[in-house]
């Protein structure tokens, strides 16, 4: 069950131009009128997923100028050049001589095969996008500015009358992959912008000694624009005095919607059907969770507090885990262990839609050859394979006093876990893995469990995994997603791996 989010993501504001040359338009009639129509075309399309700001056709070096200025004055987040026909270098470096945001050239040819027979030069022109590309990655390059280009099919759905070809492509797979590749940057493009709108929340501390949790705040707000506010359980305290029975009440019908109420587990006695003191308590607490959440205007959060045997932060944390995990599903991700990277991976995966839950190596099933992954929690409830399962803990490992903890597995087929760690220079490294999630048996100990079978051993998967030095948590989500996180990382200007 997926709930009302608290704070949508933002679209990525994308710059689009199409390119020609001036002097083209005279020689054949309705020509520039064709290749603008393309370039609505596909401000049509990318609309689907960002915000678009058609400058329309460059064709000149003095309307390149232009084009810069204008494009700076939308604040894009990415641009897109069309290259429609021919047209000089000239007439595209100015435009990103000025505009500093990520290029990406289009080469989309509007039909798979020209008419050879009737073809004139004119209709020619119409489909030979192509031949300024090598132009264009010349004097970019030379001019030390990066571009990608994506090469394939326009995808039109019915064929222009002024066209000589059969130009519905849209079912082809130069199309479908060129366009699978825009909406990519598109939405890793939202991505950057959403971060650098976003607020994440740092409750209490780092768990003592992990020390590859540990990070410089101002290094990743440099980074990716994110902003660290620092909270501290009386915060949360204050919110909880504030809770009222109604609130309370509301939580808990959440809490019934989205999760199973478990009986004593078979093989943890820790492990016990949660009594409904501790089911008000959680919903008390994630009451003032989400108080906090509004008030400080968060985008994510990470957490952890060890807190003093029998002290009153010691049973307000006990709460944290039912209320995160409902965080979590309204586009509010919280880690814990005060792991802020790892909040970051869990934020990238829910801005698109790919879930994100809070994950580590559990144990390795090598009968099965699958790698357990998870955590006691939270979880990301949208993603989940069938309901969650609360259970009552008598403890959490590792850590002070008792409460209710998730037991849930991620759906079953493809997956990714995304790790966002720190390389020794203090760069940010997205590491990506793909594998399929399985039906395989998890423990019923109340954590959060999926088994995961990569394309290697387990041994092998891991010996890569640990050479790229990661952090111990990662983000799990839904899909075959490493393309689409690699496009993050790039606009990020963080390294990527994919194993």
């Amino acid at each position: 069950m997926q709930l009302p989010v608290i704070k949508p993501a933002k679209k990525a504001r994308i710059g689009l131009y199409s390119v020609g040359l001036q002097a083209y338009w005279a020689q054949f009639p309705g020509l520039q009128e064709r290749l603008i129509a393309y370039g609505r075309w596909i401000e049509t399309r990318v609309s689907e997923w960002a915000d678009v700001c058609n400058y329309g056709l460059v064709d000149t070096e003095a309307e390149g100028r232009r084009a810069g200025e204008w494009l700076n004055q939308q604040g894009v987040d990415l641009v897109f050049c069309h290259a429609a026909t021919y047209s000089t270098s000239s007439t595209v470096l100015p435009v990103h001589q000025i505009n500093k945001a990520p290029l990406i050239v289009l080469n989309l040819q509007p039909a798979a095969r020209i008419n050879y027979e009737q073809t004139h030069t004119g209709e020619w022109l119409a489909h030979c996008g192509a031949c300024p590309v090598p132009e264009f990655a010349n004097a970019l390059n030379r001019a030390g500015i990066a571009f990608r280009v994506i090469n394939g099919l326009l995808g039109l759905e019915h064929t222009p009358d002024i066209s000589l070809a059969d130009e519905v492509t849209a079912h082809r797979p130069e199309a479908i992959r060129a366009w699978q590749a825009i909406k990519q940057w598109s939405e890793a493009a939202g991505v950057k912008r959403t971060l650098q709108h976003s607020r994440f929340g740092f409750l209490g501390n780092t768990y003592s000694g992990m020390l590859d949790m540990y990070s410089d705040f101002t290094m990743m707000q440099a980074q990716t624009g994110i902003h660290v506010e620092m909270l501290e359980m009386c915060d949360l305290d204050r919110q909880l005095r504030e809770v009222t029975p109604g609130e309370v009440k509301a939580k808990l019908e959440e809490v019934q919607s989205l999760f199973q109420i478990s009986g004593d587990s078979p093989s943890d006695p820790l492990a016990r059907k949660p009594t409904q003191e501790q089911l008000d308590w959680s919903c008390k607490v994630a009451a003032a969770q989400e108080r906090l959440v509004r008030e400080y205007d968060l985008d994510a959060l990470t957490y952890y507090y060890h807190g003093s045997p029998g002290g009153e932060y010691e049973k307000l944390q006990s709460g944290f885990i039912v209320g995160h995990s409902l965080l979590t599903a309204r586009g509010i991700p919280c880690s814990g262990e005060g792991d802020l990277k790892t909040a970051l991976a869990m934020k990238i995966c829910d801005i698109l839609g790919t879930g994100g839950s809070f994950s580590e190596i559990v144990v390795v099933d090598y009968d099965d050859h699958t790698i357990l992954l998870g955590h006691d929690g939270p979880f990301h409830t949208a993603i989940s394979e069938g309901k969650p399962i609360l259970r009552g803990m008598g403890l959490y490992h590792g850590k002070q006093g008792s409460g209710i903890s998730v037991e849930a597995k991620v759906k079953i087929g493809a997956v990714t876990t995304l790790n966002v760690t720190q390389t020794f220079d203090g760069r940010l490294k997205l590491i990506s893995s793909e594998g399929e999630s399985t039906d395989g048996r998890i423990m019923r100990i109340g954590n959060t469990q999926t088994p995961v079978r990569f394309s290697v051993h387990p041994d092998v998967y891991m010996e890569k995994w640990f050479a790229e030095a990661p952090t111990h948590h990662c983000a799990l989500s839904i899909g075959h997603q490493a393309g689409l996180y690699e496009k993050v990382g790039d606009l990020l200007g963080s390294a990527h791996v994919t194993l």
